[in-house]
């Protein structure tokens, strides 16, 4: 096998039909057959090299789903220039949307390379508000699976921007604020959980995935978080009330139990079940003799509640 610095990419490119108007099916089976004749680390560059001179989106994406898989760190270039659409100007052919499923799976792979030094990148298409919200949105995704803590600060403002065109960029900011698992993060979030007008009004996804986050972030018990979380147990969506269930857990304090206690009495059976769930966490399995014996609670409570002694009698044995 020839050492992949003084192979002729040129070549290997004219065989694979790359930059050509070939149907990408038949550019993808001969970029397939490669695998039959060069070893991974030829491979990975003949591919890197590719990524600068195609221009189908679909061989392209064949190329970038196949380098994440090997996740070299010689590939961060060429997917950072591709992200940045520095190697590929649209032309009259294909404008910049045309590339944009090819970009979302390069932002997740510079991020499965785990080298932080992509993180200014990542962060430039975030900011970057007459980007397609696609891409802003992946880049989100991106820096909370790189976990970096440099990028706290811009996912804050994100997350923050109630000018923000789009509720699911503000939500990816959240996500990824808790997946960096940075405190800092934590006002920002409360924040959004005070707010009780405009946008969080309609879109309550955000207050679902800002709690979340906070239970991730596992802060101090203070009491404006304990007070927004209290709140929160209020909301119009159940997956709201089952993540501050989750979250109030970690209190461990009679006060908390209290709250997760009302919660019993949900009209949404998962919250319930949750509330259940929640409860023996904290205080064992007294609480699920005494909501047995009960007859103030539902009967879904009921089986939860011996499902989980069921289960522990089995885990006895």
């Amino acid at each position: 096998m020839p050492d992949y610095k003084t192979m002729d990419f040129n070549i290997i490119a004219s065989d694979c039909l790359i930059a050509t108007n070939t149907d990408s099916k038949r550019i993808i089976d001969l970029l397939e057959a490669l695998k039959e004749k060069y070893t991974d680390i030829e491979l990975i560059a003949v591919f890197n090299y590719f990524l600068k001179i195609e221009y189908n989106a679909d061989v392209l994406c064949w190329l970038v789903r196949t380098l994440d898989k090997y996740r070299d760190s010689s590939s961060l270039e060429p997917l950072t220039n591709l992200l940045l659409m520095q190697d590929h100007t649209p032309n009259a052919d294909y404008d910049r949307d045309y590339y944009t499923n090819v970009r979302v799976l390069c932002a997740k792979a510079i991020s499965n390379l785990k080298d932080h030094s992509s993180v200014h990148v990542l962060m430039h298409c975030l900011n970057d508000k007459n980007e397609n919200y696609k891409i802003r949105l992946s880049c989100a995704d991106a820096l909370g699976r790189l976990g970096d803590k440099y990028a706290v600060t811009t996912l804050m403002d994100v997350v923050s921007d109630e000018n923000e065109k789009s509720v699911y960029i503000r939500e990816s900011a959240a996500v990824a604020l808790g997946l960096i698992g940075d405190i800092r993060a934590i006002d920002s979030l409360v924040g959004i959980l005070e707010t009780q007008n405009g946008i969080m009004d309609k879109f309550t996804y955000l207050k679902e995935k800002v709690v979340e986050a906070i239970c991730k972030l596992n802060p101090n018990k203070t009491d404006r978080v304990f007070k927004a979380l209290k709140n929160s147990l209020m909301d119009e969506n159940p997956q709201v009330r089952i993540n501050t269930i989750e979250a109030l857990m970690d209190y461990e304090t009679p006060e908390a139990a209290d709250l997760i206690k009302k919660m019993l009495k949900d009209n949404v059976e998962e919250v319930q079940r949750n509330a259940v769930i929640a409860l023996y966490n904290i205080q064992g399995e007294n609480i699920l003799k005494e909501i047995l014996n009960s007859a103030e609670y539902s009967q879904n409570c009921k089986e939860e509640a011996q499902s989980i002694l069921e289960e522990e009698c089995e885990n006895e044995e």
